[in-house]
């Protein structure tokens, strides 16, 4: 089985930068699509950017949307989201989940497999 472990999350001030890292386990990486999610207390786990297995494609939400960027490297397992330009309303809880498919939908509900989360908080 596939486990997946978030790395990086903090405290940074508004307009400041992360770069979150989520190694996984495995030899079947490579086959995986792969996204962040994140969650707000009292709120709804939200899509925040994808990628395709391949790394040729990506997508994000539009609230991210010039700000992070989310890429792969299959050589070393590890999925990274840089964040730039951080804001208070970007403060979650941030899971990396994979989906067996080149690609999946938005929706939390299509991927197979989870990470435990890593806090990023942003100050005013």
């Amino acid at each position: 089985q596939v486990q997946l472990e978030e790395s990086g999350g903090g405290l940074v001030q508004a307009g400041g930068s992360l770069r979150l890292s989520c190694a996984a386990s495995g030899r079947t990486f490579s086959s995986y699509a792969m996204a962040w999610f994140r969650q707000a207390p009292g709120k709804e786990r939200e899509f925040v950017a994808a990628i395709t297995s391949s790394g040729s494609n990506t997508y994000y939400a539009d609230s991210v949307k010039g700000r992070f960027t989310i890429s792969r490297d299959n050589a070393k397992n590890t999925v990274y989201l840089q964040m730039n330009s951080l804001k208070p309303e970007d403060t979650a809880v941030y899971y990396c989940a994979a989906c067996e498919a080149t690609m999946c939908n938005r929706s939390p509900w299509l991927y197979n497999y989870w990470g435990q989360g890593t806090q990023v908080t942003v100050s005013s």
